[in-house]
Protein backbone atom coordinates (compact mmCIF):
# COMPACT_ATOMS: atom_id res chain seq x y z
CA UNK A 1 0.00 0.00 0.00
CA UNK A 2 1.40 3.51 -1.17
CA UNK A 3 2.08 6.05 1.31
CA UNK A 4 0.51 8.37 -1.32
CA UNK A 5 -1.90 10.59 0.82
CA UNK A 6 -3.62 12.39 -2.00
CA UNK A 7 -6.89 10.22 -3.84
CA UNK A 8 -5.44 8.29 -6.89
CA UNK A 9 -7.63 9.81 -10.21
CA UNK A 10 -6.41 7.10 -13.24
CA UNK A 11 -6.05 8.28 -16.33
CA UNK A 12 -8.54 8.10 -19.01
CA UNK A 13 -9.40 4.73 -19.93
CA UNK A 14 -11.37 2.97 -22.68
CA UNK A 15 -12.21 0.13 -20.77
CA UNK A 16 -15.69 1.44 -19.42
CA UNK A 17 -16.92 1.80 -22.44
CA UNK A 18 -15.49 -1.64 -23.90
CA UNK A 19 -17.42 -3.09 -21.18
CA UNK A 20 -20.46 -1.23 -22.06
CA UNK A 21 -20.14 -2.89 -25.41
CA UNK A 22 -19.05 -6.31 -23.70
CA UNK A 23 -22.56 -6.53 -22.18
CA UNK A 24 -24.72 -5.42 -24.76
CA UNK A 25 -23.23 -8.21 -27.17
CA UNK A 26 -23.77 -11.22 -24.35
CA UNK A 27 -27.27 -9.59 -23.85
CA UNK A 28 -28.25 -9.57 -27.28
CA UNK A 29 -26.44 -12.65 -28.25
CA UNK A 30 -28.40 -14.64 -25.18
CA UNK A 31 -31.57 -13.43 -26.05
CA UNK A 32 -31.10 -14.27 -29.76
CA UNK A 33 -29.58 -17.87 -29.12
CA UNK A 34 -32.21 -18.49 -26.19
CA UNK A 35 -34.94 -17.89 -28.69
CA UNK A 36 -33.28 -19.55 -31.64
CA UNK A 37 -32.80 -22.59 -29.20
CA UNK A 38 -36.68 -22.66 -28.55
CA UNK A 39 -37.59 -22.20 -32.11
CA UNK A 40 -35.03 -25.04 -32.65
CA UNK A 41 -33.54 -22.83 -35.59
CA UNK A 42 -30.03 -21.73 -36.52
CA UNK A 43 -29.26 -18.08 -35.46
CA UNK A 44 -26.29 -15.99 -35.54
CA UNK A 45 -27.16 -15.41 -32.04
CA UNK A 46 -24.72 -17.89 -30.58
CA UNK A 47 -21.58 -15.96 -32.47
CA UNK A 48 -22.77 -12.46 -31.20
CA UNK A 49 -22.96 -14.00 -27.45
CA UNK A 50 -19.49 -15.48 -28.28
CA UNK A 51 -18.08 -12.39 -29.42
CA UNK A 52 -19.65 -10.34 -25.95
CA UNK A 53 -17.81 -13.34 -24.07
CA UNK A 54 -14.29 -12.48 -25.80
CA UNK A 55 -14.35 -8.45 -25.39
CA UNK A 56 -15.42 -9.16 -21.74
CA UNK A 57 -12.62 -11.33 -21.35
CA UNK A 58 -10.37 -9.03 -22.89
CA UNK A 59 -11.75 -6.46 -20.85
CA UNK A 60 -11.02 -7.55 -17.66
CA UNK A 61 -7.91 -9.38 -18.56
CA UNK A 62 -6.51 -5.40 -19.58
CA UNK A 63 -8.21 -3.38 -16.56
CA UNK A 64 -6.97 -5.97 -14.25
CA UNK A 65 -3.29 -5.57 -15.73
CA UNK A 66 -3.57 -1.68 -15.14
CA UNK A 67 -4.97 -2.03 -11.97
CA UNK A 68 -2.41 -4.28 -11.05
CA UNK A 69 0.40 -2.38 -12.30
CA UNK A 70 -0.95 0.81 -10.75
CA UNK A 71 -0.64 -0.92 -7.41
CA UNK A 72 2.74 -2.19 -7.84
CA UNK A 73 3.80 1.56 -8.83
CA UNK A 74 2.54 2.55 -5.05
CA UNK A 75 -0.49 4.66 -6.69
CA UNK A 76 -2.93 3.16 -4.25
CA UNK A 77 -3.38 4.10 -0.74
CA UNK A 78 -5.67 3.46 2.15
CA UNK A 79 -8.54 5.53 0.65
CA UNK A 80 -8.79 4.22 -2.70
CA UNK A 81 -8.27 0.11 -0.82
CA UNK A 82 -11.90 1.39 0.65
CA UNK A 83 -13.37 2.61 -2.41
CA UNK A 84 -12.65 -1.04 -3.67
CA UNK A 85 -14.07 -2.86 -0.80
CA UNK A 86 -17.20 -0.70 -0.76
CA UNK A 87 -17.35 -1.49 -4.92
CA UNK A 88 -17.08 -5.27 -4.45
CA UNK A 89 -19.30 -5.35 -1.68
CA UNK A 90 -21.43 -3.44 -4.13
CA UNK A 91 -20.90 -5.70 -6.95
CA UNK A 92 -21.50 -9.06 -4.71
CA UNK A 93 -24.83 -7.29 -3.89
CA UNK A 94 -25.99 -6.91 -7.72
CA UNK A 95 -25.33 -10.90 -8.11
CA UNK A 96 -27.66 -11.24 -4.90
CA UNK A 97 -30.11 -9.17 -6.54
CA UNK A 98 -29.47 -10.98 -9.87
CA UNK A 99 -30.22 -14.53 -8.80
CA UNK A 100 -32.76 -13.12 -6.16
CA UNK A 101 -34.73 -12.68 -9.28
CA UNK A 102 -34.31 -16.21 -10.84
CA UNK A 103 -35.18 -17.60 -7.22
CA UNK A 104 -38.21 -15.33 -7.32
CA UNK A 105 -39.63 -17.15 -10.54
CA UNK A 106 -38.96 -20.43 -9.09
CA UNK A 107 -41.43 -19.50 -5.70
CA UNK A 108 -43.97 -17.91 -7.61
CA UNK A 109 -43.96 -20.74 -10.16
CA UNK A 110 -44.19 -23.50 -7.34
CA UNK A 111 -46.56 -21.68 -4.83
CA UNK A 112 -49.02 -19.53 -7.22
CA UNK A 113 -48.88 -20.26 -10.61
CA UNK A 114 -48.96 -24.18 -10.67
CA UNK A 115 -51.90 -24.38 -7.78
CA UNK A 116 -53.96 -21.99 -9.55
CA UNK A 117 -53.65 -24.12 -12.81
CA UNK A 118 -54.40 -26.90 -10.41
CA UNK A 119 -57.70 -25.86 -9.67
CA UNK A 120 -56.76 -24.46 -6.06
CA UNK A 121 -56.94 -20.83 -4.39
CA UNK A 122 -58.11 -17.46 -5.61
CA UNK A 123 -57.25 -17.67 -9.14
CA UNK A 124 -58.41 -21.45 -9.44
CA UNK A 125 -60.60 -20.94 -12.64
CA UNK A 126 -57.62 -20.99 -14.59
CA UNK A 127 -57.68 -24.85 -14.25
CA UNK A 128 -60.24 -24.19 -17.20
CA UNK A 129 -57.75 -23.73 -19.25
CA UNK A 130 -56.01 -27.06 -18.74
CA UNK A 131 -58.95 -29.28 -17.47
CA UNK A 132 -57.62 -32.41 -15.75
CA UNK A 133 -53.95 -30.51 -14.95
CA UNK A 134 -52.53 -32.28 -11.70
CA UNK A 135 -50.14 -29.38 -10.07
CA UNK A 136 -46.85 -31.32 -8.87
CA UNK A 137 -43.50 -29.96 -8.79
CA UNK A 138 -40.80 -31.13 -10.18
CA UNK A 139 -43.45 -30.51 -13.45
CA UNK A 140 -43.31 -33.93 -15.60
CA UNK A 141 -46.47 -33.24 -17.52
CA UNK A 142 -46.94 -29.66 -18.71
CA UNK A 143 -50.46 -28.53 -20.05
CA UNK A 144 -49.22 -28.48 -23.47
CA UNK A 145 -47.25 -31.61 -23.55
CA UNK A 146 -47.18 -32.16 -27.38
CA UNK A 147 -45.46 -28.59 -27.90
CA UNK A 148 -43.65 -28.45 -25.18
CA UNK A 149 -42.96 -32.02 -22.95
CA UNK A 150 -41.71 -31.98 -20.00
CA UNK A 151 -38.33 -34.13 -19.08
CA UNK A 152 -38.88 -37.97 -18.56
CA UNK A 153 -37.45 -37.95 -15.13
CA UNK A 154 -35.44 -35.68 -13.11
CA UNK A 155 -32.07 -36.00 -11.22
CA UNK A 156 -32.09 -37.53 -7.75
CA UNK A 157 -30.73 -35.10 -5.25
CA UNK A 158 -28.36 -37.72 -3.53
CA UNK A 159 -26.37 -38.38 -6.98
CA UNK A 160 -24.20 -35.87 -8.80
CA UNK A 161 -25.64 -32.82 -7.45
CA UNK A 162 -24.92 -34.07 -3.62
CA UNK A 163 -21.04 -34.69 -4.90
CA UNK A 164 -21.23 -31.26 -6.87
CA UNK A 165 -22.65 -29.89 -3.31
CA UNK A 166 -19.75 -31.06 -1.42
CA UNK A 167 -17.16 -30.25 -3.38
CA UNK A 168 -18.70 -26.36 -3.83
CA UNK A 169 -18.36 -26.40 0.34
CA UNK A 170 -15.05 -28.31 0.91
CA UNK A 171 -13.94 -25.76 -1.71
CA UNK A 172 -14.98 -22.48 0.51
CA UNK A 173 -12.69 -24.10 3.43
CA UNK A 174 -9.51 -25.03 1.32
CA UNK A 175 -9.98 -21.17 0.07
CA UNK A 176 -10.49 -20.02 4.11
CA UNK A 177 -7.40 -22.28 5.18
CA UNK A 178 -5.69 -20.44 2.02
CA UNK A 179 -6.38 -17.19 3.25
CA UNK A 180 -5.38 -17.63 6.90
CA UNK A 181 -2.12 -18.64 5.65
CA UNK A 182 -1.78 -15.89 3.78
CA UNK A 183 -2.10 -13.83 7.06
CA UNK A 184 0.13 -15.65 8.64
CA UNK A 185 2.89 -15.51 6.28
CA UNK A 186 2.92 -19.23 5.50
CA UNK A 187 3.56 -19.16 1.51
CA UNK A 188 4.02 -22.85 0.79
CA UNK A 189 0.52 -23.30 2.53
CA UNK A 190 -0.98 -20.34 0.88
CA UNK A 191 -0.42 -22.03 -2.92
CA UNK A 192 -1.03 -25.81 -2.14
CA UNK A 193 -4.76 -24.80 -0.29
CA UNK A 194 -5.43 -22.61 -3.67
CA UNK A 195 -4.71 -25.03 -5.62
CA UNK A 196 -6.57 -27.10 -4.08
CA UNK A 197 -9.24 -25.25 -4.04
CA UNK A 198 -9.03 -25.02 -8.11
CA UNK A 199 -8.66 -28.45 -8.48
CA UNK A 200 -12.45 -28.68 -6.53
CA UNK A 201 -13.38 -26.22 -9.07
CA UNK A 202 -12.45 -27.30 -11.74
CA UNK A 203 -13.83 -31.12 -11.05
CA UNK A 204 -17.41 -29.71 -10.06
CA UNK A 205 -17.56 -27.98 -13.81
CA UNK A 206 -16.76 -31.38 -15.00
CA UNK A 207 -19.72 -32.99 -13.27
CA UNK A 208 -21.38 -30.51 -14.42
CA UNK A 209 -20.71 -30.51 -17.89
CA UNK A 210 -21.57 -34.15 -17.90
CA UNK A 211 -24.64 -33.78 -15.36
CA UNK A 212 -25.89 -31.44 -18.83
CA UNK A 213 -24.93 -33.92 -21.07
CA UNK A 214 -27.46 -36.90 -19.03
CA UNK A 215 -29.78 -34.43 -18.53
CA UNK A 216 -30.26 -33.81 -22.67
CA UNK A 217 -29.79 -37.41 -23.82
CA UNK A 218 -30.98 -39.50 -21.02
CA UNK A 219 -34.08 -37.31 -19.41
CA UNK A 220 -35.07 -35.35 -22.04
CA UNK A 221 -34.69 -32.52 -19.79
CA UNK A 222 -33.66 -29.74 -21.82
CA UNK A 223 -33.97 -26.00 -21.82
CA UNK A 224 -37.56 -26.58 -23.55
CA UNK A 225 -39.05 -29.15 -21.43
CA UNK A 226 -41.18 -27.04 -19.52
CA UNK A 227 -41.02 -24.32 -16.89
CA UNK A 228 -39.32 -27.06 -14.81
CA UNK A 229 -36.90 -27.27 -17.94
CA UNK A 230 -36.21 -23.36 -18.00
CA UNK A 231 -35.74 -22.85 -14.65
CA UNK A 232 -33.15 -25.62 -14.04
CA UNK A 233 -31.23 -24.53 -16.75
CA UNK A 234 -31.40 -21.03 -16.07
CA UNK A 235 -30.46 -21.05 -12.54
CA UNK A 236 -27.86 -23.66 -12.88
CA UNK A 237 -26.64 -22.14 -15.61
CA UNK A 238 -25.97 -19.20 -14.49
CA UNK A 239 -24.62 -20.37 -11.33
CA UNK A 240 -21.96 -22.37 -13.48
CA UNK A 241 -21.06 -19.59 -15.19
CA UNK A 242 -20.11 -17.97 -12.13
CA UNK A 243 -18.03 -20.79 -11.23
CA UNK A 244 -15.82 -20.55 -14.44
CA UNK A 245 -15.54 -16.70 -13.57
CA UNK A 246 -14.76 -17.88 -10.02
CA UNK A 247 -12.29 -20.42 -11.18
CA UNK A 248 -10.22 -18.18 -13.20
CA UNK A 249 -9.97 -15.35 -10.45
CA UNK A 250 -8.70 -18.03 -8.62
CA UNK A 251 -5.98 -18.99 -11.12
CA UNK A 252 -5.62 -15.20 -11.39
CA UNK A 253 -4.65 -15.45 -7.37
CA UNK A 254 -2.38 -17.98 -7.76
CA UNK A 255 -0.01 -16.71 -10.41
CA UNK A 256 0.11 -13.77 -8.27
CA UNK A 257 0.75 -15.99 -5.29
CA UNK A 258 4.05 -17.70 -7.17
CA UNK A 259 5.03 -14.07 -8.21
CA UNK A 260 5.37 -13.20 -4.54
CA UNK A 261 2.69 -10.66 -4.46
CA UNK A 262 0.11 -9.73 -1.63
CA UNK A 263 1.39 -9.33 1.87
CA UNK A 264 -0.27 -9.69 5.71
CA UNK A 265 -1.23 -6.39 5.43
CA UNK A 266 -2.40 -5.93 1.99
CA UNK A 267 -4.20 -8.45 -0.04
CA UNK A 268 -7.34 -7.16 -0.50
CA UNK A 269 -7.51 -8.64 -4.00
CA UNK A 270 -7.38 -11.82 -2.61
CA UNK A 271 -10.09 -11.37 -0.08
CA UNK A 272 -12.39 -9.66 -3.20
CA UNK A 273 -12.11 -13.03 -4.90
CA UNK A 274 -12.93 -15.34 -1.70
CA UNK A 275 -16.05 -13.22 -0.74
CA UNK A 276 -17.18 -13.71 -4.46
CA UNK A 277 -16.42 -17.71 -4.35
CA UNK A 278 -17.95 -17.61 -0.64
CA UNK A 279 -20.85 -16.24 -2.17
CA UNK A 280 -21.02 -18.25 -5.13
CA UNK A 281 -21.47 -20.62 -2.63
CA UNK A 282 -23.77 -19.92 -0.72
CA UNK A 283 -26.20 -19.43 -4.03
CA UNK A 284 -25.01 -23.43 -5.02
CA UNK A 285 -26.49 -24.68 -1.60
CA UNK A 286 -29.61 -22.66 -2.22
CA UNK A 287 -29.86 -24.26 -5.27
CA UNK A 288 -29.40 -27.68 -4.25
CA UNK A 289 -32.55 -27.22 -1.50
CA UNK A 290 -34.86 -25.68 -3.29
CA UNK A 291 -34.02 -26.90 -7.36
CA UNK A 292 -33.06 -30.45 -6.83
CA UNK A 293 -34.12 -31.42 -3.18
CA UNK A 294 -37.82 -30.08 -2.81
Amino acid sequence: MSSNSGYFVPEQSKWPILASIAMGLLAYGAAMTMTAMSADRDSVGVYVLGAGFLVLFYVVFGWFKDQIREEAEGLHNAQLDASYKQGMLWFIFSEVMFFAAFFGALFYVRTFTLPWLGGEGEKGISNMLWQGFEATWPLLTTPDNKQFPGPEAVFSPWSLPLLNTILLITSSVTLTFAHHALKDGRRRALEAWLGLTIALAVVFLYFQGYEYYEAYNELGLTLQAGIYGATFFILTGFHGFHVMLGTVMLFVMLMRCFDGAFSKENHFAFEAVAWYWHFVDVVWVGLYIFVYIL
